[in-house]
């Protein structure tokens, strides 16, 4: 199959490779924590935990800052499980390991899925360590993981976009960061194919069509999660600003040292939020 369409028989794989305690669980939230926000993530009521390496298809991380380790954890009456650390495009083995964490959280029950990231800034008002509540998506590369055969459980062939991010998880995102006197603007989100960072031309452009900040994730993940049917929301770490607005150069290593910086806020926001998540009512 070719690596720029989701392997079914791989997911159906990796799913069936899950530790048991996992699929009884029945966990109803779920994270994907990107750059920096694993150490974010408090191991407070850890059931369980496995390392990427040993889920089919997924595989260790190859990027800096990822723990690379899957997580079940019982914490305000909320039982969520957390990926700490994720696979990206760029990476070079196509959607499926991108996707896989996706595909898991929905097999095991979770129906609300908060992903994060770390993002360059590009609207004056961000700084580096600031926390960004995603409103919207630009996606500036035409990549789509839906392309392909439609996958069973994926919804419809031609999924409406218009709220990708749960407006409901959004306001309950601005609760939390209330309570946690945490400040969280919202804005829009560029997802670029990476590794490269943007060029200042780029970032120009990608300003005029409205984006605040700049990333190499997420999107393809929400967009597969919102058309099977979860509902997301996601959050940005601002770890620099982007190419052309600040600095001479950009390197990773000010990103981890950006987000290492934002821990504690971005820990009192993540537990907040799981204490919110506590008053949600089943579905019936």
């Amino acid at each position: 199959m070719s690596a720029d369409r989701v392997n079914l028989m791989m997911l159906n794989m990796s799913y069936g490779a899950l530790p048991p305690l996992f699929q009884e669980a029945k966990p109803t939230c779920g994270f994907i924590l990107g750059s920096g926000w694993s150490q974010a993530f408090s191991s407070e009521g850890l059931l369980a935990r496995v390392g990427y390496d040993r889920i089919i298809g997924l595989g260790p991380s190859t990027v800096a800052g990822h723990a690379g380790e899957l997580r079940l954890v019982r914490r305000h009456g909320v039982t969520a499980v957390a990926f700490c650390g994720r696979r990206h495009w760029y990476e070079g083995e196509g959607w499926t390991p991108v996707i896989i964490p996706v595909e898991l959280m929905r097999r095991l029950g979770v129906r609300q899925l908060l992903l994060t990231n770390a993002a360059g800034g590009i609207h004056p008002s961000l700084s580096p360590g600031n926390l960004l509540l995603v409103r919207d998506h630009i996606n500036t590369t035409g990549l789509n993981p839906l392309q392909g055969p439609l996958i069973p459980g994926w919804g419809p062939r031609f999924p409406d976009q218009t709220h990708v991010y749960d407006p409901e998880l959004r306001g309950m995102l601005q609760a939390a960061a209330q309570d946690a006197q945490v400040p969280l603007p919202e804005g829009v989100y560029a997802f670029t194919g990476g590794p490269a960072y943007e060029t200042p031309a780029e970032i120009c452009s990608y300003a005029g069509m409205g984006a605040d900040a700049v990333g190499m994730s997420t999107v393809p993940e929400a967009m597969v999660a919102h058309a099977a049917g979860l509902r997301v929301a996601a959050l940005s770490c601002i770890s620099n600003m982007a190419a052309g607005i600040s600095g001479p150069s950009l390197g990773h290593e000010e990103v981890l040292a950006a987000t290492a910086r934002a821990t504690p806020q971005m820990a009192d926001l993540l537990d907040a939020f799981m204490r919110r998540i506590a008053t949600l009512r089943a579905p019936n």
